[in-house]
C-alpha cells in the first residue's frame, strides 16, 4: 500500500494513550489490546492507521485494512512497553526538548499548510506534542539501553574488510553528486525548509537564476538545497545523491552527464535546463577505479557505520523481545481474527470513505 507524509508517520508511531481508559477495565469491543493493565483502544489504532493511508490511492481492501491494523496494534504495544521503560529509567523527554522538536517539525510548513496537515489526520497541536514527547522518550530508551552498549573495535573493522575485500574494489569511476532541483509545477509532497515551490516555468527560471547567484557568491550548497530544492528525496540531505557510477551517468540525461564530467571536486555547475526541470549540480568527490585500502579513512568509517547499524538492529530487536517477555500483553484483535478463521470481524470493517472502523454489530 502506498504511503505519504513520512514525517507524520514517524511521529504518529507513539500515539497518545487514551486518558479516559482506566487500568483493569473489562475489555469490550472498543479495547483491542492490553499492556500491563493499560488498554489500547480501537480509536488509538484507527488514528494511527489513518496516518498511513494515501488519500489519493484507492481504499485498501478489507483484508489489507485488517492486516495493517494488526501491525499498527503490535507497534502500539511495543510503544507502551518502551514508554513504561522510559518512566522506570527516568528517561522521559523534558518540556524543552519537546518544544525544540515541535519547532523543528513545524518549520518546513506555512501555518496554513501545517493546520491542513493536522486536520487531515484528525490531529490537534496537543496530539502532536504528545506524540513528539513519546517518540523522544522511546528514542532515549533505545539510546540508553541499546546504542550506548554497542562497541566496534579495530579488530571488528579489520575482520569485516578481510571478509568483504572485493566490496572495496572500485571497478569504474564514481562521482559523488549533490543537486538542487527546481520544477515548473507544484508538488504536494515537497518538504524543503522554506516550503518554497515554483509553480510555473517563469517562476522556476527566476528561482534557478536566483539560487545560482547565491551559490556564486559563496552560499553553502547543502544549506541552499535544504532550503529551496524541490526534490523530496534529496532536499533533506542537502541534495546529496551519494556516489554515482559512471555507467549510471551514461543512462541519465546527456546534459547531466556532461555537466558532472566537466566539474572538478568541489565545483558547482550553472543552471542545467532539462525537459521537466532545472538543476544545479555540485561534484562533491570523485573516485577512480582501484582497490580501496583499509588505511583509507573513508573506508574505515563506512565499515564502522555498517557494523554499528547491524549491531543496533540486532540488539534493538533482542531488547524489545525481552521487554515483551516481561510484560503482560493481550491482543484481543488478533484473537478475533484467529477465532473468525481469518474472516474480517464486523468491528474492524473499514467504511468506504476513509478506512475507519464501524461499530460492531450486536
Amino acid at each position: 500500500m502506498s504511503m505519504r507524509g513520512r514525517g507524520w508517520l514517524v511521529l504518529a508511531v507513539a500515539l497518545t494513550i487514551a486518558s479516559g481508559c482506566k487500568k483493569g477495565a473489562t475489555p469490550d469491543d472498543n479495547v483491542w489490546g492490553v499492556v500491563d493493565g493499560t488498554p489500547i483502544t480501537r480509536a488509538e489504532v484507527d488514528k494511527y492507521y489513518r496516518t498511513q493511508l494515501n488519500p489519493d490511492a484507492p481504499p485498501p481492501s478489507q483484508d489489507e485494512a485488517l492486516s495493517l491494523k494488526l501491525n499498527v496494534l503490535d507497534e502500539l504495544i511495543n510503544n507502551h512497553i518502551l514508554l513504561g521503560k522510559a518512566k522506570t529509567l527516568g528517561l522521559q523527554a523534558a518540556d524543552g526538548e519537546v518544544e525544540d522538536k515541535f519547532t523543528e517539525f513545524k518549520a518546513p510548513y506555512t501555518e496554513e499548510e501545517f493546520q491542513r496537515q493536522l486536520k487531515a489526520r484528525s490531529y490537534t497541536v496537543d496530539d502532536l506534542r504528545n506524540d513528539i514527547r513519546q517518540q523522544l522518550s522511546i528514542q532515549k530508551v533505545i539510546n540508553h539501553e541499546v546504542v550506548a552498549k554497542i562497541t566496534v573495535t579495530d579488530q571488528d573493522v579489520q575482520d569485516f574488510y578481510n571478509q568483504n575485500h572485493a566490496q572495496f574494489n572500485v571497478t569504474e569511476p564514481q562521482y559523488r553528486v549533490a543537486q538542487i532541483v527546481i520544477t515548473p509545477h507544484k508538488d504536494p509532497g515537497l518538504r524543503n525548509r522554506k516550503n518554497d515551490d515554483a509553480t510555473t516555468d517563469a517562476e522556476a527560471r527566476r528561482k534557478a537564476a536566483a539560487l545560482e547567484q547565491q551559490l556564486s557568491t559563496g552560499a553553502d550548497f547543502a544549506q541552499v538545497a535544504m532550503d529551496y530544492s524541490e526534490d523530496p528525496a534529496s532536499a533533506g540531505s542537502g541534495g546529496d545523491l551519494g556516489y554515482v557510477p559512471e555507467s549510471s551517468l551514461s543512462q541519465s540525461d546527456p546534459a547531466l552527464k556532461k555537466a558532472v564530467m566537466s566539474l572538478r571536486p568541489g565545483q558547482v555547475s550553472g543552471v542545467i535546463v532539462l525537459r521537466d526541470s532545472y538543476r544545479i549540480l555540485k561534484l562533491v568527490a570523485k573516485e577512480m577505479p582501484g582497490q580501496r585500502e583499509l588505511s583509507d579513512p573513508t573506508v574505515q568509517q563506512s565499515i564502522r557505520d555498517n557494523i554499528r547499524n547491524r549491531k543496533e538492529q540486532l540488539l534493538r530487536a533482542a531488547y524489545l523481545a525481552v521487554a515483551r517477555n516481561n510484560a503482560r500483553i493481550t491482543n484481543y484483535l488478533a484473537q478475533q481474527v484467529v477465532e473468525s478463521a481469518g474472516k474480517l470481524p464486523v468491528v474492524v470493517q473499514p467504511n468506504a470513505a476513509d478506512g475507519t472502523s464501524v461499530p460492531s454489530a450486536k
